[in-house]
């Protein structure tokens, strides 16, 4: 990827949800937003609700889903928001989530996420929680509505990552921290990282269905997915962190999802409404970070990469499922 053949639109980091969504007819399409009841998940799914998307809110808490729901329908005069439960690291609640839905989805938005855990957590089959939540749930999510995406015709998948992806690759060695001391940002890189690489290799393996994935940096947006950042060092870089706000947070998302600007666009990572440029190698000053660019890892890109996190990802859900 050079800028010679960068995807740029005519948005900023300033620009919002709306903006992007102005002039935009959304009716009759229907959108899944995981984690649409907080932070930038609500901002996404009201904004593609205002354009007429039929939106279900994937949430794990189903009375604040439905709340948040109300309201959105509320404020956007559409009465097709609703909530499901969706946990995404209990097998039994995905098959649940997935086996209820009918008919062609158009916008899967791969939202949901938790951030640097301080302490290593596992699930109850041994994976570090950071790595099962935000990549291999959104994955069998991804894989169980394949058919669903597919019979919509163009339809799209959003991941929502982060810059922390340039802290880590996915170490396929040691993908849960069984050999490796745990480090709360490393974990997290690790899992955004396999975000932009599940876009990747989503894109490639379902272009003839006509499904293209994409993946995003939204920003730094004050949301309660910073909640373990509470010690003074947080503190500090918090207090000069070019912040954006929600409905800024959630443009980027929204652009991916439902802009025409981004038809036949997949594969890519994009940041401030725009394809990424490449990360500069470390120490050499970077880009523009006290705008907020960052830029992305030429690790998160890779293809050989992408197709072997798919194998590993199937199998282990595999395991899981025997």
């Amino acid at each position: 990827m050079t800028d010679t053949t960068r995807f740029t639109t005519p948005f900023t980091r300033r620009t919002t949800a709306d903006e992007v969504i102005a002039g935009v007819d959304l009716g009759g399409r229907r959108a899944i937003v995981t984690g649409g009841a907080s932070g930038i998940g609500v901002e996404t799914a009201r904004a593609l609700a205002s354009a007429g998307a039929e939106v279900t809110l994937a949430v794990r808490d189903l009375d604040a889903g439905r709340r948040t729901a109300a309201e959105i329908a509320a404020r956007t005069g559409n009465d097709g928001v609703r909530a499901a439960r969706l946990e995404l690291t209990d097998p039994a609640s995905l098959e649940a989530f997935v086996a209820a839905w009918q008919g062609p989805l158009h916008m899967l938005v791969n939202n949901a996420g938790i951030m640097a855990l301080p302490e290593l957590h596992r699930t109850r089959e041994g994976w570090e929680l950071q790595f099962a939540t935000n990549h291999l749930g959104h994955f069998a999510l991804a894989l169980g509505l394949h058919g669903a995406l597919a019979a919509a015709g163009g339809a799209r998948v959003v991941a929502v990552s982060s810059s922390a992806h340039l802290r880590s690759p996915v170490v396929f060695d040691d993908l849960h921290f069984e050999r490796r001391p745990y480090e709360a940002w490393s974990a997290y890189g690790q899992a955004k990282t396999a975000n932009v690489l599940f876009a990747v290799e989503a894109d490639r393996r379902w272009a003839d269905d006509g499904i293209t994935a994409n993946a995003l940096m939204p920003g730094g947006i004050r949301t309660n997915l910073q909640r373990h950042q509470t010690g003074p060092e947080a503190q500090a870089i918090f207090d000069t962190y070019p912040w954006k706000t929600v409905e800024q947070g959630a443009a980027t998302s929204v652009l991916l999802a439902a802009s025409p600007l981004l038809e036949g666009i997949g594969g890519r990572y994009f940041e401030d409404a725009a394809e990424a440029r490449p990360a500069a190698p470390a120490g050499s000053g970077g880009l523009d970070k006290a705008a907020g660019e960052a830029g992305v890892a030429a690790h998160a890109l890779d293809p050989e990469a992408a197709a072997r996190l798919w194998e590993v990802s199937t199998a282990l859900l595999d395991t899981r499922a025997a």
